[in-house]
């Protein structure tokens, strides 16, 4: 059960976007994995960092088209989840 949670969320997501909104609406962003929802992250975030979790958003991210010599590729899709913690409850890796 414990690794379950902690392959959930991948790791935090530190951007100008998600500083802002960590201090000005007490939300934060993540990478999740693409196949959790959002009870699952929710759940995750709750017991890593030990706050009250009040909303989940996610967005589905596609990958990038990149090109490596002379063949082209994409990057990897991944998941965003955006949190919104309760009022009293901080994570201050941010």
């Amino acid at each position: 059960m414990k690794n379950e949670i902690y392959g959930i969320v991948v790791r935090p997501l530190v951007t100008e976007k998600s500083t802002h909104q960590s201090q000005t609406r007490n939300a934060y962003a993540f990478v999740v994995s693409c196949d959790a929802n959002k009870a699952q992250i929710k759940q995750a975030v709750e017991k890593i960092y030990g706050v009250k979790v009040l909303d989940v958003r996610t967005a589905n991210r596609k990958g990038k088209p990149r090109r490596s010599g002379m063949r082209w590729g994409t990057t990897r899709h991944w998941k965003k989840a955006v949190v919104v913690l309760h009022e009293d409850s901080r994570i201050d890796l941010f």
